[in-house]
């Protein structure tokens, strides 16, 4: 039966739709992932070296063991950003005589197969072999090893449980980062606790008692049963939406868009869309904790302008990025309809504008806090508020045209993490990149100011002529309607 899920997945790949971009994108991803892994295995190859360099003072096993537990919460944080759950679509086996325990089974192993479950290894193998094991032995070697894979397979499966559980409730995912964030922020910025000596009061006394190294293990095997019984029981995708639907009182009129006449109804029933639907909502959830993403730089002088400038950009227009990019795919589900109804589809791209707008106006009032670190940080804030609504918005929808990816709204949250991974993060470069590329000569030249009122004047700019750019965007649409609606269609 494995052998049939696993041909089953491999004939929905290559019968995609989407299966020529699918492969171009995994091999930049392969390549990408290679590099990463050499230079974490150089890293680990010279772990003993950099040690030796940043503790001149101390014996190179108290750092190293210092060090591990510091590294996995770095590795928490990365999984929740990038890894992606398991994709088997179960709906077509719950009618069939498969044992549930064995569908969840499949996933909740198959969910080992990560590439981040490698890097540990990779880069703490090395130090062991060549310093640990010629002082300390074979029996606190294998201690080591055993509690590595442990906290692993820990990580792995607690990251799964809480990407999951933040499909449901977005705020499992902004409690969990902002706990990880604070932990990190509350040694390295302010010195309150020590998660080095937290580190080595555990992987320290494994040397004298290496029978520890199995606690890590039986809490991996926890956090695996924990999430085998949350799969289990959240399987048939329906359950997992039926206890919301009563609580939800939906409205019929925003008044402040009703002035905007049939785009304002659209923009409306646009914003409907992403507070009913809990894929939709976690995109705007998600913008709300970026709001906080700038006590990581501001509070250290370390970190240039440039960073205020990407911080910038990234607090005001995160929803513009993060929901953006599937634009059309949101609406997947009835878009055959749209293709044969009255509605003007300039007005649909002006509602996106309007959307757009909107929500990055309150995401740049929500970040004037920021002042107390000076009143350039909030003039940066507003330059980059100008280049994300009169740039980005467009390349956004431009690239919109060129998504055949279909987002299913009707599915549960659980199994369905469209979207979201390390895939789509390179296809935001773009986005990132191209304010940097007028910014970045000039702050390089000591003209930060001119680079600035340029990002400003582009974005001005954006806006003077969004009309045309509208008329743009719905002339490409017309090319390329028939293609989006057929690659919505390929479920």
């Amino acid at each position: 039966m494995v052998f049939s899920f696993i041909s089953h997945e491999l004939k929905a790949f290559w019968r995609s739709k989407n299966t020529g971009k699918s492969i171009a994108i995994r091999v930049v991803m392969g390549i990408l992932i290679l590099y990463l892994l050499l230079n974490v295995l150089v890293a680990g190859f010279f772990l003993d070296k950099i040690l030796e360099h940043a503790f001149p003072n101390e014996e190179l096993i108290i750092p190293f063991c210092g060090i591990i537990l510091i590294y996995f919460l770095f590795d928490l944080l990365m999984r929740l950003q990038f890894q992606e759950l398991p994709t088997l679509r179960v709906q077509p086996y719950l009618h069939l005589p498969i044992k549930r325990n064995f569908l969840v089974r499949y996933l909740a192993l198959t969910a080992t197969l990560s590439v981040f479950n490698l890097w540990p290894f990779v880069l703490f193998l090395p130090f062991i072999f060549k310093v640990l094991a010629p002082d300390s032995g074979t029996v606190v070697t294998l201690a080591f090893i055993i509690a590595i894979a442990g906290f692993t397979v820990f990580n792995n499966y607690l990251a799964l449980y809480l990407k999951r559980r933040s499909n449901i409730n977005g705020w499992v995912f902004l409690v969990s980062a902002a706990v990880l964030i604070l932990a990190i922020a509350s040694d390295f910025l302010w010195h309150i606790i020590s998660l080095q000596n937290i580190s080595y009061a555990f992987f320290g006394r494994l040397l004298i008692m290496p029978a520890l190294a199995f606690l890590p293990v039986i809490i991996a095997v926890g956090m695996y049963y924990l999430n085998f019984i949350y799969l289990k029981q959240n399987l048939y995708l329906e359950d997992l939406t039926a206890h919301k639907a009563s609580s939800y009182k939906s409205s019929t009129d925003i008044p402040f868009l009703s002035r905007f006449g049939s785009v304002g109804d659209l923009a409306a029933n646009e914003i409907k869309l992403v507070l009913r639907n809990k894929r939709s909502r976690s995109a705007l959830v998600m913008g709300l904790f970026f709001m906080f993403y700038g006590l990581i730089f501001y509070p250290n002088p370390h970190y240039g302008e440039g960073y205020k400038v990407f911080v910038g950009m990234f607090m005001t227009g995160i929803f513009i990025i993060n929901y953006g990019q599937f634009m059309f795919g949101w609406q997947a589900t009835h878009f055959d309809g749209l293709l044969v109804s009255k509605i003007n589809f300039s007005d649909f791209i002006k509602a996106k504008y309007l959307l757009f707008t909107g929500i990055s106006t309150v995401f740049f009032i929500l970040t004037t806090p920021y002042v107390y670190f000076g009143w350039r940080v909030v003039m940066i804030h507003f330059v980059m508020y100008v280049w994300n609504i009169g740039v980005n918005t467009t390349m956004v929808l431009y690239f919109a045209n060129r998504n055949f990816k279909r987002l299913d709204l009707s599915k549960g949250a659980a199994f369905n993490w469209e979207g979201v991974g390390a895939t789509q993060w390179i296809l935001s470069l773009p986005l990132i990149i191209t304010p940097f590329i007028i910014y970045g000569p000039f702050a390089l030249l000591k003209h930060a100011d001119i680079g600035l009122a340029l990002v400003a004047l582009v974005g001005i700019t954006g806006i003077l002529t969004r009309n045309y750019w509208i008329k743009v965007l719905e002339a490409d649409y017309y090319t390329k309607r028939y293609q989006i609606a057929e690659g919505f269609r390929n479920k």
